[in-house]
């Protein structure tokens, strides 16, 4: 029997293609994540993961590539289908689990801790749009000058 490969810190874009490749195959498996990720959002995973890998390089290595605004794309998601919860402690669960099967060191932890901050961010402010708090601000009615 042959040791498995020693583990080594997150150092590259490869690396992040690597774990994103293997950590959206384990969700797209997933029967909680997996419908989400399918039906709803009807992801593209070929064309999805530059996209990912733009966003992980810059949360890990400050690269600058990834533009886009995360949250609003969630927001839309959970539109079509209220994401819960559960749904983003699954996916934290399933990130930190393929971060820490393929990868160990200070981005790695780095990787975990964000996407932890990440997906309770995320989860807190579409909490927030259900309870009406992010509703757009409406001008205030024209004072009456007859008072």
């Amino acid at each position: 029997m042959t040791n498995p490969a020693p583990l080594y810190d997150i150092e590259d874009r490869e690396d992040i293609a690597a774990l994103v490749e293997a950590f959206y195959k384990r969700a797209f498996a997933d029967p909680l994540l997996g419908p989400i990720f399918i039906d709803i959002a009807k992801m593209d995973l070929a064309a999805h993961m530059p996209i990912m890998c733009d966003f992980w390089e810059t949360v890990l290595f400050q690269t600058g590539a990834y533009r886009r605004n995360a949250f609003m794309i969630h927001l839309h998601l959970h539109q079509m289908e209220p994401l819960t919860k559960v749904h983003f402690q699954r996916w934290e669960d399933m990130w930190h689990q393929t971060v820490d099967e393929m990868f160990t060191g200070e981005k790695a932890i780095l990787a975990k801790l964000n996407a932890s901050r990440i997906a309770n961010s995320i989860h807190r402010r579409l909490e927030r749009t259900e309870d009406r708090e992010l509703l757009q601000i409406q001008p205030r009615p024209a004072a009456n000058p007859a008072n």
